[in-house]
């Protein structure tokens, strides 16, 4: 038995509640991802929950879920595919706008990340309102990639993002606050 197993870890715990960051209330992972046994506790489950799933790559945005994403593709030993604002890539890239809670943002993806039929889970560090993984979502689609999932290590039920995305996409997560005080 590997240390730490055995024993239900409080991931919720490690979340740090910032009342007033840039006029939200902020979910800061800093204190999880410093803790190696919630981190890797973290990245266990997910891979524990799309074990068996078919999946050629996983797709995250930066800069919190290429955090996640990439180890998590890693433990599934599949590949990692960025997603990042726009002109940050060096290649030909697709690019999608979108509207998020404030202001629209663009975010792109070089064109030859994503193949027709490719098998592909979404990760990112939070599920808020699901405007940004929404737009991931449909740049992967505009790709021909197929969505086997979306997955969070948190999920604000507060601001319903589940709903944004629908019940097309099995979506988990690993911590659930629902309320602004967790």
């Amino acid at each position: 038995m590997k240390k730490g197993e055995g024993r239900k870890l409080d991931l919720k715990s490690k979340v740090r509640r910032i009342p007033e960051f840039k006029g939200v209330v902020f979910w800061d992972i800093t204190p999880l991802l410093k803790d190696k046994c919630c981190f890797r506790e973290c990245i266990r489950r997910l891979a524990e929950h799309y074990q068996g799933k078919a999946i050629d790559v996983v797709v995250s945005n930066e800069a919190r879920g290429f955090i996640v994403g990439a180890a998590l593709a890693y433990e599934l030993g599949v590949g990692f595919v960025p997603v990042r604002k726009k002109g940050k890539l060096p290649f030909k890239c697709v690019d999608l706008t979108y509207k998020k809670e404030y202001e629209c943002d663009t975010i792109e993806m070089h064109e030859d990340a994503i193949t027709s039929g490719q098998k592909v889970l979404i990760v990112d560090d939070l599920l808020a309102t699901g405007g940004t993984v929404k737009a991931n979502i449909e740049l992967v689609e505009k790709l021909g990639g197929e969505i086997v999932g979306v997955g969070f290590l948190i999920e604000l039920g507060y601001l319903n993002g589940r709903k944004t995305l629908g019940d097309k996409y099995d979506v988990y997560s690993l911590i659930q606050l629902n309320t602004t005080n967790g």
